[in-house]
């Protein structure tokens, strides 16, 4: 087992990772990079009901961005295959869904909210960690993008002036999910 990183910094190469896809067989990182300018990793859950908000963005993002790579880890506490299989197929979901049963990826990753986004380089160096956006929807004047404008900046060669941002969302892991009977 690898050793787990005291930090993780943006401008730093990030840990690779091979994981079980829903849907069948076994995919690395370096898989959503070859042959790309980078990609995005999204930590992300079929029940969290912030992650469920981006499912047209994740379904288009191949289609905005075809020199990204771009994949979600799934890797909520208690969240099976099968439970995750099932929301793809009701949510009509069609980006590729890695699962992380154990939460070892989003652990070494220091990733505990869904969803939060990783902007990688070829090389695996970090170059955005965050949020997709502020949470309010397109249009309200509060509006605030982040995931976005750092891709722009990054494919346009330019240095990503917000390079991190808070996330927010559901929890990777909490106590109330191990519990071992109901309170």
């Amino acid at each position: 087992m690898a050793e787990i990183s005291e930090v993780q910094r943006v401008g730093q190469q990030v840990e690779s990772f091979s994981l079980s896809r829903i849907g069948g067989g076994t995919e690395m990182l370096e898989d959503y990079l070859s042959g790309r300018k980078g990609t995005v990793v999204v930590f992300w859950s079929g029940i969290c009901s912030h992650c469920s908000r981006y499912d047209g963005y994740f379904n288009g993002f191949a289609g905005r961005h075809p020199e990204l790579g771009f994949v979600v880890v799934a890797s909520r506490q208690n969240e099976t295959a099968e439970m995750i299989r099932r929301t793809a197929l009701e949510r009509k979901l069609t980006f590729p869904i890695l699962h992380d049963p154990d939460s070892g990826v989003a652990d070494r990753w220091f990733a505990q909210q869904t969803p939060r986004a990783f902007l990688l380089d070829p090389n695996r160096v970090l170059r955005y960690r965050g949020a997709v956006d502020n949470f309010r929807y397109p249009g309200e004047p509060e509006y605030l993008e982040y995931l976005e404008p750092a891709i722009g900046r990054f494919l346009g060669g330019e240095p990503i002036l917000r390079t991190e941002t808070p996330s927010f969302g559901c929890d990777i892991k909490s106590v109330y999910y191990i519990l071992p009977r109901a309170l």
